[in-house]
């Protein structure tokens, strides 16, 4: 696997090797040993999840406050989505700061997202599913999230027509009332 650095620090992209041939393609997509040794770490994943949604879909932006702060490895194994993450480490020297990465099933990005970090994507594609490993339960009361257009992230986002949303994502809180981390 090759890492990128992104301009969040500790934030990467993880691409894996990929066999393609007539049939198909064959990829690891985790390996514990290979991942730790690569992110100079000791993670633990606890929780996979796998959701499915709609072209036009945004969910986000999620993050979990302390003690159960998650980070997540992320990737998109059919379709393509738009995602971001936000620094929420009130401390950083990019708090506040967001990037964006395409992540599709065609070019088998992963995104390693570690705790501090707020993040949600949109869906591009007619249909996504979504995997990701975290390295805490999910937590309800500790789960935060901020609006997706708040006017001072002033994210990018690639909209096609207003998004769909949840209740909890079209109701969510402005980045300068957020709870940091």
């Amino acid at each position: 696997m090759d890492v990128i650095e992104t301009s969040l620090p500790d934030v990467k992209i993880i691409v894996p090797q990929r066999f393609e041939d007539k049939r198909g393609f064959f990829f690891e997509s985790y390996n514990c040993r290979d991942f730790n040794l690569r992110m100079n770490s000791n993670i633990h994943f606890v929780q996979d999840n796998h959701s499915r949604s709609l072209k036009g879909t945004l969910r986000g932006l999620h993050y979990q406050i302390a003690p159960k702060q998650q980070a997540k490895l992320i990737r998109v194994a059919l379709g393509e989505v738009f995602d971001v993450v936000v620094d929420m480490r009130k401390d950083s020297p990019t708090f506040g700061s967001w990037i964006s990465v395409l992540l599709s099933d065609k070019n088998g990005y992963q995104l390693w997202v570690p705790e501090g970090f707020a993040h949600g994507f949109y869906v591009i594609s007619d249909v996504v599913d979504y995997l990701y490993k975290t390295t805490e339960y999910y937590s309800v009361e500790h789960e935060r999230s901020l609006i997706w257009s708040d006017p001072d992230l002033a994210i990018d986002w690639p909209l096609i027509e207003t998004p769909i949303l949840s209740h909890k994502d079209s109701t969510a809180g402005l980045f300068k009332s957020a709870e940091y981390l």
